[in-house]
């Protein structure tokens, strides 16, 4: 059974699962005890649904008309030409599973660095959309999958460290991290 953490349903769900997205995205997170322990059944089971889904992929093989071929009867008459090209699609497994995390986590973007130009961060981000569900499909789930297989366990992948008392209201703080 969960905690209600002193605030109504709507809202604590807000907050863990911002929580959670945040963990994710950072790798650590400070917060009270009580919540860390709350993120943490969130989190693990969006990795884990990860682990479980991150190599369903289907591979297709598309017919493209290419324009802009020049006929062998004449310069001034463009002939359409047919090449097939294979695109990588999301498996139906992979697909709900995207889904299911689009649902949960929020929609966290990528950062401009410091010194990097407009142009070059546009560049970059142009082809995703949801970068945390990328992270966790591209970087974590691998990771994790290759933990579990070597250490032949499912689970654990955060770490709670308990850090003390907060100043103020005497809260118990700790810090979530993933391993």
């Amino acid at each position: 059974m969960s905690k209600k953490l002193g605030r109504p349903t709507d809202q604590r769900l807000v907050v863990l699962y911002n929580q959670a997205s945040e963990l994710l995205w950072y790798g650590k997170l400070t917060t009270t005890v009580d919540r860390a322990k709350e993120v943490r059944k969130i989190a693990e089971k969006m990795i884990t649904l990860g682990i479980k889904t991150y190599e369903d992929k289907v591979v297709v093989e598309k017919s493209v008309r290419k324009e802009g071929v020049r006929a062998a009867s004449g310069p001034d008459q463009p002939r359409a030409e047919k090449v097939t090209v294979q695109v990588t699609n999301d498996g139906p497994r992979k697909l709900a599973a995207r889904r299911k995390m689009m649902s949960v986590l929020a929609p966290i973007g990528e950062v401009q660095g410091e010194r990097e130009k407009k142009a070059a961060y546009k560049a970059r981000i142009r082809d995703i959309k949801f970068p945390l569900i990328e992270k966790i499909f591209n970087e974590l789930a691998p990771k994790y999958a290759r933990r579990n297989a070597e250490k032949n366990q499912g689970g654990g992948y955060t770490r709670i460290i308990r850090t003390g008392a907060r100043r103020g209201d005497g809260a118990e703080m700790c810090i979530i991290e993933l391993v």
